[in-house]
């Protein structure tokens, strides 16, 4: 979440003349995050939060748009599009596809506490369950084809050494399928900044514009190199546990999941060290942008390769 494309107030009022919520009262920029723009939008009746979508076309938002409306429809705790007079969650504003959604209550956390961790894979089993009568399907963009491209752009702007080692590590998953395992609707970029909380309890997951249908494990994977990552790019065993525990208390994990769990761990964190080395070297222009470390996952990488205890 960040602000690339500036919208003016007169810009705002004339387009928020589609819905029925109120007056203007304020806009305000979010400057978290890497890829839309976003603005907290308070009128009259309320707060909703407005993104801009600078990479994403204005036909491929309803995936997006409808798996939320499906999910909170659901019980899932996610923010819900606000459809305008003419019923669409999305149109042009300042030249760039638009929508508002929900406000949701609560906070990120920065430390989270192992009751934290046990309610966010919960909510990701729930929400993983909701997914399967979500009709729409979209392959993941991101995945196994997309981080080897990325890696070619980026191997010539990294330390000979950093550069061998994610050779190696997009050698290693090439080699790697993981077709029989079970799949559906993931979040995809289940990090700590897009889950908010009341207390220990999750208040909702936001920011569903990575979501695409793929292993469903490997959104359990990514979450967890996240949510219970020590500074040092270790995991924190007892909050990996509750992790994979609540999870687990909603939807058990199979056999095969099981098994193919420490690659998972490792494809999730090759996924956003390539990312994060991309927008390191290639970063968009912004107004308010935000920018984050690869080497962080480049350490979630490497400690996976040698580590020994999975917490299953």
């Amino acid at each position: 979440m960040s602000v690339y494309t500036t919208v003016t107030q007169a810009e705002l009022e004339s387009w928020l003349a589609q819905y029925t919520l109120g007056q203007l009262v304020e806009l305000k920029g979010i400057a978290a995050g890497i890829t839309n723009t976003n603005y907290f939008v308070t009128t009259t009746q309320g707060r909703y939060v407005l993104t801009l979508f600078e990479t994403l076309k204005l036909e491929e938002l309803p995936y997006y748009l409808n798996l939320m409306s499906h999910l909170a429809r659901h019980g899932v705790a996610c923010p819900a599009p606000v459809a305008d007079r003419s019923d669409r969650f999305v149109s042009l504003l300042a030249g760039k596809p638009a929508c508002l959604v929900s406000c949701l209550s609560g906070a990120d956390v920065a430390a989270p506490n192992p009751a934290q961790c046990r309610a966010v894979g919960v909510m990701m089993a729930d929400m993983h369950l909701a997914g399967d009568t979500y009709p729409a399907r979209m392959a993941n963009p991101r995945g196994p084809a997309w981080w080897s491209a990325t890696a070619q752009v980026v191997y010539p702007h990294m330390d000979a050494a950093d550069a061998a080692m994610l050779h190696e590590e997009v050698a290693f998953q090439s080699e790697h399928r993981f077709d029989a395992l079970p799949t559906g609707v993931i979040h995809a970029d289940l990090f700590r900044d897009n889950v908010l909380f009341d207390g220990d309890s999750v208040a909702g997951f936001i920011d569903f514009y990575y979501a695409c249908n793929d292993v469903l494990a490997y959104d359990l994977a990514i979450a967890l190199n996240d949510w219970c990552a020590l500074p040092d790019g270790d995991i924190d065993g007892e909050r990996a546990r509750a992790m994979l525990a609540g999870y687990q208390s909603v939807r058990p994990l199979s056999d095969a999941e099981k098994a193919a769990w420490p690659v998972l761990l490792r494809a999730a964190g090759l996924r956003f060290w390539t990312s994060r080395l991309y927008d390191k070297y290639l970063p968009q222009a912004g107004e308010l942008t935000f920018t984050k470390d690869p080497a962080q996952f480049q350490r979630v990488v490497a400690l996976h390769r040698q580590r020994q205890d999975f917490w299953l």
